[in-house]
């Protein structure tokens, strides 16, 4: 039995509806996949609701934007509390950083000669967490750039004219916030920021995993990973990192999956987690 670690809803920056991921993960013979939206967990229980119909077990988690030395480093949070107090509020900060952040990056793009409006890309991003994904399609229904990779390569990412820094907590915390809602934090394709010194700095802080299979993961950086994990006993988890079948060629749901032993090992993990918090 095959599991999906890693993908996405249009609760944050994905394509596809809970129901509608889910849904696609029964069609290709998923057995589990965690949810695991961009700051927000607004998608894990209509997700849930739609397994229990598709015979596919939903994951709550989480994937959280931290920073370390400049660089954006993703924290993903397995089987999470997703009515904890404490996580609700943390969630509640980063969403509103977020719409902060969306309306100093509007006020860019119109100096710039788009006619984005706030209103419009609010509409885009619905009840999800809003971010530059739902600008980017703003900015291609102006017509002035062909596709949202256009928007972000010429416009949106860091160091571009219509760039704006977004308030981020360090991966230390990161790990924190997952660990006190009862959640296994694991660093998300760190081989995509070069984020070796990382791990062992995360691991007293409570890390327990790494993301080894991921799209962006080369079979080299695949074997590295596998090596650290047996080093430091981290468990190697995996994900398509899916956004919806539009969004990057490889990343389509199902490109990198885990053995359903390692959804066991980190409900073992879960268990010792939560007998620590209680």
């Amino acid at each position: 039995m095959l599991a999906d670690l890693h993908v996405h809803t249009t609760a944050s920056d994905g394509a596809e509806s809970p129901a509608e991921v889910v849904s696609r993960a029964a069609s290709i013979g998923l057995a589990a996949l965690a949810i695991a939206d961009h700051d927000t967990v607004e998608g894990i229980m209509p997700a849930v609701e739609e397994g229990r119909l598709k015979k596919v077990e939903v994951i709550p988690a989480i994937e959280l934007g931290t920073e370390y030395k400049g660089q954006e480093i993703h924290m993903l949070g397995y089987l999470i509390d997703i009515d904890d107090t404490i996580l609700q509020e943390e969630l509640a900060f980063f969403r509103n950083n977020r719409r902060d952040r969306v309306g100093r990056i509007i006020k860019r793009l119109n100096r710039l000669g788009f006619p984005v409006t706030r209103e419009r890309v609010m509409e885009i991003a619905g009840s999800g967490s809003v971010g530059r994904p739902h600008i980017a399609r703003a900015m291609v229904e102006t017509g002035r750039v062909a596709t949202v990779e256009e928007a972000f390569d010429r416009f949106i990412s860091e160091g571009k004219p219509g760039f704006e820094p977004r308030v981020k907590c360090s991966p230390a915390q990161g790990v924190g916030i997952i660990r006190r809602a009862g959640g296994v934090p694991v660093l998300a394709h760190p081989g995509l920021a070069d984020a070796d010194q990382l791990i062992e700095e995360l691991i007293p802080e409570g890390l327990a995993g790494i993301e080894v299979y991921h799209p962006g993961h080369t079979p080299k950086l695949v074997n590295h990973y596998l090596e650290v994990c047996e080093r430091f006993g981290l468990v190697a988890t995996g994900g398509s990192d899916y956004h919806g079948p539009e969004n990057r060629k490889n990343n389509f749901l199902g490109a990198c999956t885990v053995q359903y032993r390692v959804v066991e090992l980190i409900k073992e993990l879960g268990k010792k987690e939560r007998g620590h918090t209680c």
